[in-house]
């Protein structure tokens, strides 16, 4: 393995956790390699001319150094030449991290360091839609040794929400509950995590999509009685509403990967999907838009009672499906 000295590792994207994440790994490679290395950490926008040059000097107190640099979008011009000239011949006994935090706030300086060979980049997108986070956790838990399924993995992503760093922890629960060798099956998963709350606002959602209106309410006051945020449920429903308008506006003549990539759901669901929208038409979905927009608004402090807000919205929604025709 190289050494991480004389290097300089570029770390990049929106997503704080795996930012903050590879980080720590890259502070523990140096740390492998020099158990006795100073770790020097600062924040870019505090830095003054000079003070990086001292930092990256060779340290008094041990053969090797790392500084940790955060918020690089926020370094200052007058620095960034110091950086620059550091970069293009760094210290062999120094390894150097640079934390960008996304955005296009300090891409002059990104751009300079993606050409120096010292320099190597660590990208951290975090996923958009559901589909994209259930592919994440299904690398997530090769990289810890075990495999499963999309289906499973998009039924974690369920049960446990779009949060990364809460879905990385469910992750290495589930590797470590399997024997080593076996897959983690659906089962699995809805045997650890099948009680969640945030289960619920995804049943709740199918439920009214699918005309199930008693199912719903009970699903909905049993949430409720679990302490489930009304929020959780709004987002769910308003999801599942925009899921199937991409469906039904979608080009004609998409394969099923292709289509659900366009969605922004699962394969697997889209067959399910299909069935729910031949109970609606372009005023329904237009109309349930507009209720969940609302509840949305309502739940995050324009009511005084959120739940009534949602229980509301559910009821507003389902009377939009288009009604069966009679003989």
């Amino acid at each position: 393995m190289p050494s991480v000295f004389g290097r300089i590792l570029l770390i990049t994207g929106g997503s704080e956790f795996l930012a903050d994440r590879t980080r720590r790994r890259a502070v523990s490679a140096v740390l492998a390699e020099e158990p006795e290395c100073e770790v020097s950490e600062c924040v870019a926008g505090q830095l003054v001319p000079g003070e990086l040059l001292t930092l990256t000097s060779p340290s008094l107190f041990s053969t090797a150094s790392a500084v940790v640099v955060h918020d690089l979008q926020d370094l200052g011009d007058d620095v960034q030449a110091e950086l620059l000239a550091y970069a293009a011949e760094p210290a062999p006994e120094v390894a150097l991290v640079l934390v960008h935090g996304g955005g296009q706030k300090g891409r002059g300086v990104l751009d300079k360091l993606r050409k120096l060979s010292a320099v190597s980049e660590a990208k951290q997108e975090a996923p958009k839609y559901e589909r994209d986070h259930a592919g994440w956790v299904r690398a997530e838990v090769k990289r810890l040794g075990t495999s499963m399924s999309d289906e499973a993995a998009s039924t974690l992503v369920t049960a446990v929400g779009l949060d990364l760093r809460a879905l990385a922890g469910a992750a290495d629960q589930l590797v470590a509950s399997v024997p080593e060798g076996d897959d983690i099956s659906v089962e699995v998963v809805r045997r650890y995590f099948g009680g969640r709350a945030e289960v619920r606002g995804y049943e709740i959602a199918d439920a009214v999509l699918d005309g199930r209106l008693d199912i719903a309410v009970e699903r909905l006051r049993w949430a409720f009685a679990s302490r489930t945020s009304p929020v959780v449920v709004v987002s769910a429903v308003a999801s599942g509403v925009r899921q199937l308008v991409r469906l039904a506006t979608a080009p004609q003549g998409l394969r099923d990967a292709d289509l659900a990539k366009h969605v922004g759901a699962p394969p697997f669901k889209i067959q399910g999907m299909r069935r729910q929208l031949q109970q609606w038409d372009a005023t329904g979905l237009q109309g349930a838009l507009a209720a969940v927009a609302q509840a949305d608004l309502d739940v995050k402090g324009a009511t005084a009672d959120p739940e009534y807000a949602t229980e509301r919205m559910v009821l507003r929604v389902a009377s939009l499906r288009r009604r069966p025709s009679r003989g």
